[in-house]
């Protein structure tokens, strides 16, 4: 079991701490994990995108070319990575951010609007999670550990965020 994550969206949208959450996920159930970072100098508001593997194996490079799922957060990043997902996989895509439709159909799609269900909720920073939640619920994920892997990445002084941070993936989840 291998799959590829490639997670895609504008800087300041926190696709580095939705990868950084999987694979701490990964990691906590045993998988071998890898996390790598991209983004352009801009940093918030240039894009951004992430790659996490997660596998039952050793990783042999870091590198996602053709992932098995794309979590496309802006519409810059769904023009890019649309094309380079597998025959077979999915894709997640922000509704409220992202108006066009997916224009393939050899891959399941799931439109969240999770920018609106993160501001009607309270969480307005965290549509990445509700993102995230959705993908644990659809893809071949375990609702397992969520607090935990959350408690490793949720830096120390924001703590404050740590149970917010977890609605939003409850969120999700149950969207």
């Amino acid at each position: 079991m291998t799959k590829s994550i490639l997670l895609a969206g504008f800087g300041g949208q926190g696709i580095l701490f939705s990868g950084k959450f999987l694979a701490y996920k990964g990691l906590i159930e045993g998988n071998e994990v890898s996390w790598l970072p991209s983004y352009g100098p801009e940093m918030r508001g240039g894009t951004c995108n992430c790659s996490v593997i997660l596998s039952d194996r050793q990783i042999g490079s870091p590198i996602v070319t053709n992932p098995d799922i794309l979590i496309a957060m802006n519409l810059p990043s769904l023009d890019k990575f649309e094309n380079a997902v597998v025959p077979g996989g999915q894709i997640f895509v922000d509704s409220t951010l992202i108006e066009r439709k997916v224009n393939r159909d050899d891959v399941d799609v799931f439109y969240i609007p999770a920018t609106r269900l993160a501001s009607e909720n309270g969480f307005q920073t965290l549509a990445n999670m509700v993102m995230i939640g959705h993908l644990l619920s659809k893809g071949d994920f375990t609702r397992d550990n969520i607090d935990t892997a959350m408690g490793k990445i949720v830096s120390a002084k924001r703590q404050n965020l740590l149970d917010s941070n977890i609605a939003a993936v409850e969120l999700g989840y149950n969207y």
